[in-house]
């Protein structure tokens, strides 16, 4: 049975971050990263499904999400770090193609990941480029929320 709580789509954001960081060093197939994770980590209370659509979907559309990330960086997504970068690919990801889930809840699974594993003030990076990215998105959910707030 596939889990579908927020923590269980928490957990697959974290592995799917995980593996699209090995995919970035290593460049191994998706599949084959796929069967490690599966193989390997204890997938007991993550949405499986969740973990499989977003890997494949992140990597499916890498440069697409390169270059819908791009005008809000500050540097080239070549110089951002490994961290950073599979992050906001992540994050661009769902507020691309995941319109289920609320921009802010997107934001802030990035802010989160960008806690635990990026570096001491990557998380208000992250931050600054989903919040961005978000008002091109998904402009008609981001102003409706900005005029109730």
């Amino acid at each position: 049975m596939s889990q579908t709580s927020p923590s269980a789509r928490r957990k697959a954001r974290r592995f799917t971050l995980q593996a699209l960081y090995q995919w970035q060093l290593a460049g191994a197939a998706v599949s084959d990263i796929e069967a490690q994770f599966l193989a390997n980590q204890d997938f007991a209370k993550v949405d499986r499904e969740y973990f499989h659509d977003l890997l494949h979907g992140a990597l499916g559309q890498v440069k697409t999400l390169d270059e819908l990330l791009t005008p809000y960086l500050d540097r080239r997504v070549e110089e951002l770090s490994q961290v950073e970068k599979a992050i906001l690919r992540l994050g661009a990801f769902e507020l691309k193609e995941r319109k289920d889930v609320p921009y802010r809840v997107v934001i802030n699974e990035g802010i989160e990941l960008a806690k635990v594993f990026g570096a001491e003030d990557s998380f208000k990076y992250v931050n600054g480029v989903l919040d961005k990215l978000a008002r091109q998105l998904r402009y008609a959910e981001a102003s409706e929320r900005r005029s109730r707030d």
